[in-house]
C-alpha cells in the first residue's frame, strides 16, 4: 500500500508519508458499493487510489443529487473529520474503487503538526463547500440547459485536458451521472446534450465529453 503524493501531502517526507502508510488501511469498493453515509460518523480521512466516487445527497423527494465526483487520486470525507462531525453527504463507489483510510486521530495529529496541511485542506473544502452550495442553488433556481452547461464547466476546470478537437473532461460520465448532478431526468439530460452538439458547443469520444466552444457554453453557464 502506498499513499498516492497529492498535493495536500507535499511537504511530507519519505519517512513521514511512509510512517502515516503504517497506520493506514485499504479497502476495495465494487461500483455502486457505499463507502460511508450521511450521517455516520466521520471515523475516517479517505483517499481514493483507484477508481471514481460519488459525493451524493438526497432530495426531500428521495432523489439522489450528485453534489461532486472524486476521481483518482484524490481525498474525500476530510471537512467533517476535520471539524468533528458527522459526515454531511454520502459516498458511493461509481466504478471499482480502491481507497486508503486515514484513521481520525491519525489524520488531526499530522495536520496539527504540520500547518500546510491544515491551510491546504482549508482551501481545498473552501472550494468544495462553494461547488456544493453553486450546484443546490442551481437547481434551485436555474433552467437545466443552463445548469448542464456550468456543471460541464466546472468539471472542465477540474477534470479538463487539453486535446486537438477541444477542451476534453478526463472522466467518463454517463447522462444519468449528469442528471443526477443538475437534478433532472435522464431523458432531459440526453436531449439538452444533444442540443449541445447539433449547435457546436460540444462532442464525445470514448465516453468523454469534449468542449469545443467553451465561449458559448459560458454563455450558456451564466444565463439564469
Amino acid at each position: 500500500m502506498a499513499i498516492p503524493r497529492i498535493e495536500l501531502f507535499k511537504d511530507l517526507s519519505e519517512e513521514e508519508l511512509s510512517e502515516l502508510e503504517k497506520n493506514s488501511l485499504k479497502e476495495l469498493f465494487k461500483k455502486k458499493e457505499s463507502i460511508f453515509s450521511e450521517g455516520e460518523p466521520s471515523e475516517w480521512f479517505y483517499i481514493l487510489t483507484k477508481g471514481k466516487v460519488k459525493i451524493t445527497k438526497l432530495s426531500y423527494d428521495g432523489k439522489e443529487i450528485i453534489l461532486e465526483l472524486i476521481k483518482a487520486p484524490d481525498f474525500f470525507g476530510g471537512l467533517a473529520v476535520l471539524k468533528g462531525f458527522p459526515y454531511p453527504a454520502s459516498a458511493i463507489a461509481m466504478e471499482d474503487s480502491e481507497v486508503i483510510k486515514i484513521p481520525k486521530d491519525k489524520f488531526l495529529k499530522l495536520v496539527e503538526k504540520y500547518p500546510s496541511i491544515n491551510r491546504a485542506m482549508l482551501s481545498f473544502l473552501i472550494d468544495r463547500v462553494k461547488t456544493t452550495q453553486e450546484t443546490l442553488k442551481n437547481i434551485a433556481l436555474e433552467r437545466v440547459d443552463t445548469r448542464i452547461a456550468s456543471t460541464l464547466l466546472r468539471l472542465s476546470e477540474k477534470y479538463g485536458r487539453h486535446e486537438r478537437d477541444g477542451l476534453m473532461i478526463d472522466l467518463r460520465l454517463t447522462k444519468q451521472e449528469l442528471a443526477d448532478m443538475v437534478g433532472t431526468t435522464v431523458e432531459t439530460a440526453i436531449r439538452v446534450m444533444s442540443k449541445f452538439k447539433k449547435s457546436g458547443y460540444l462532442n464525445e469520444k470514448d465516453g468523454k465529453i469534449i468542449i469545443t466552444n467553451i465561449n458559448k457554453l459560458k454563455e450558456l453557464g451564466s444565463e439564469s
